[in-house]
């Protein structure tokens, strides 16, 4: 189902750009068991699934801080710094070897992209670039794009450690738009929770909305301007009156 709060004039956008996790894939099984490989390795006990998918959406640094402030009972404040340290370099270690061990592209995904493409190259239609803006570090946000076939369909596949600040802060947005000379009404952001929403609005573009993602229960407080319920819908709700 496709939700309009506040309809996006798809036939002027010029630039696409879509969030990873939680959106073009789901990446939790391995990167729960990243999480927990870590924790383990360091003494502490290994936390529930659910749990560890919702840390994710700001970044792998604070998914790690999170997870050891629950595994230890303290707050992410109160990590030690070389506790901290040491995790996050053994589970950006893990994670890069075991980034595709369960990571798939959601049901739809390929096909919509596609759709998308076609869309925007038929005759008359405007230009349009797409691109990947996601909190996970840019070299396993490349492979798993490259691993799932996605690669192709994008301009632009940058992360976290890409720019000076993570989503929501706005930097990675407008560098994108600067790139493709979209203007912020010409852009539009699409993602799963709230830190994609709150990037959107930050840049002054627009926002679609993913329901099957992690960050569904954040949406909520952060209300995209459409919302669907599932990737094949995107070609449909983008597509030009």
């Amino acid at each position: 189902m496709i939700r309009v709060f506040r309809p996006i004039p798809a036939a002027q956008l010029k630039l696409l750009v879509f969030d990873l996790d939680g959106t073009l894939v789901d990446s939790a099984q391995d990167l729960c068991n990243s999480v927990n490989a870590a924790l383990v390795a360091f003494g502490l006990r290994p936390l529930a699934d659910p749990s560890i998918a919702g840390f994710v959406g700001n970044g792998a640094p604070l998914l790690v801080r999170r997870a050891l402030a629950a595994a230890s009972g303290a707050t992410p404040d109160q990590v030690e710094k070389n506790l901290f340290d040491s995790a996050y370099a053994f589970f950006l270690r893990h994670y890069r070897e075991h980034k595709l061990d369960f990571t798939y592209a959601y049901d739809g995904v390929l096909d919509a992209l596609r759709a998308l493409r076609q869309l925007h190259d038929a005759p008359g239609a405007t230009a349009r670039a797409m691109a990947v803006l996601t909190n996970k570090p840019v070299r396993p946000a490349q492979g798993i794009c490259e691993g799932l076939g996605l690669a192709d369909y994008f301009l632009h596949i940058y992360g976290g450690d890409s720019f000076p600040a993570k989503k929501p802060d706005p930097v990675g947005l407008r560098s994108l738009m600067e790139e493709t000379g979209a203007r912020p009404e010409e852009t539009a952001m699409i993602g799963d929770s709230k830190v994609d929403v709150q990037t959107a609005r930050n840049a002054g573009v627009w926002s679609l909305g993913c329901s099957f993602g992690f960050g569904v229960p954040t949406l909520d407080q952060n209300r995209p301007d459409v919302l669907v319920d599932r990737a094949s819908e995107w070609p449909v709700a983008l597509a030009p009156a």
